[in-house]
Parts: C-alpha cells; structure tokens; sequence
C-alpha cells in the first residue's frame, strides 16, 4: 500500500532498534501483558500515552476518546476499565486531559459541530455544575485551561463511581485512581491532586456497601 510505505519502514526501522537493544524484548511481550497502569486520555494525536510517561509497551492500557470523557453509558470505556481493573489487575487508574483540548473548547464554543455535540453535552455539564461562569475576570484561555483541569477531577470521580470499581474496592483489591493534566506547550505532566483509593473518599450517595446480591 503505498500510502502507508513510510509508516511500514518506519516500523521496520523502530522493530530493529528495539531487538538491537533487548534481542528478547518482542518475544517476551507477546507471552502477556500485565499492565500496572489503565490511562483514560484524550484522543489528540499530540497526546501519546506511553510516550510521555516514558514507558515502553506493555507497561500501560490504554483507553482514548474525545476530551477523556467516562460515562456510565460508554460501554466501550467501560469495558475497557472492567477488562483492566477484573483481569489485568491494574493498580492504577489514571485519568488524563490537556490544555489545549480541542473538545473542551468546542464545549465552551456555543457552536453546532454535529453528532460530537452529544458527547460534548458531559463536558458543559461539567461546566454548569462549576463556578466557571461566574468568574469574569477570566480570559477566554485561562476559561479553558480551568474547564480542562475540571474535566479530569469530573471524570476521576465517575470512574470511581462505576460498579466496576466500587465492586474491586468491596473484594479488597487496591487500586487507585489519579488525575493529571498535560501541558502541550512544555511537555510536563501536572498532578491535579485528584488519587481516590476507596470509597470513603466518596460523597455518601455513591459508595456502595456490602456484597452484591444474587440475580
């Protein structure tokens, strides 16, 4: 496919590097993976998982999607989190945003951009339960970069809110679910000090006790 002939050599020539420098590296990562990370980011290309936290593969499971967004009617982010937290065991959840973030500008935008408006709605949600509006001292940038920051706090709670991870908490299992944000302009990651590690972190509404009864 010629299109593609430079992502192919490009691939060729990074497969080579990897064996020179660890000649067992691919045959031992196909055996099985066992992740102690699930990053849910964003899906801007300007964004790589791994590569910002300088982990090789097989280190991270990785969920993305417009402006890293978790609902409880995403199933795809859902199971992507139940496959990590029930089968791979991660030990940390890590919710990631950026400034810059194409999709929360666009929410703030007031404009119609099509089927996204749908999925954008949860980040304007985010806003309206906010004080965003009524500071006026803020510039339309530092509006944004506000809203970014509050999307990931928004979207570390509702990740602990899933039945997926109140149920690990209830078996005993650690895990963690942690909040940063990128920063596309230096390339330094910032802790939002957002770590949930149990539901008594929880407001009371969402913790959920006891074992789960029989269907």
């Amino acid at each position: 496919m010629p299109v593609l002939k430079q992502l192919f050599e490009n691939n060729e020539r990074w497969a080579e590097e990897v064996e020179q420098q660890d000649p067992t590296f691919f045959t031992e990562l196909s055996k099985q993976q066992a992740p102690p990370y699930l990053w849910i980011g964003c899906a801007d290309s300007r964004v790589p998982a791994n590569q910002i936290i300088g982990l090789p593969p097989g280190q991270v499971f990785v969920h993305r999607n417009v402006a890293n967004v978790v609902t409880h009617t995403d199933f795809n982010c859902l199971s992507v989190l139940q496959y990590a937290v029930e089968v791979l065991k991660v030990q940390h959840v890590i919710v990631c945003g950026h400034y810059g973030c194409g999709g929360v500008a666009a929410a703030l935008a007031n404009r119609p951009y099509g089927l996204i408006d749908n999925w954008l709605r949860h980040i304007k949600d985010v806003y309206e339960s906010s004080d965003l509006a009524a500071q006026h001292d803020l510039t339309d940038q530092e509006r944004t970069d506000r809203l970014c920051e509050l999307n990931v706090v928004a979207q570390v709670h509702n990740v602990c809110h899933t039945t997926i991870v109140q149920d690990a908490w209830r078996r005993g299992q650690e895990i963690s679910v942690h909040g940063i944000i990128y920063g596309l302009a230096n390339g330094r990651l910032r802790d939002l000090e957002t770590s949930i590690s149990s539901a008594a972190q929880l407001a009371e509404i969402y913790r959920m006790r006891g074992p789960k009864k029989p269907a």
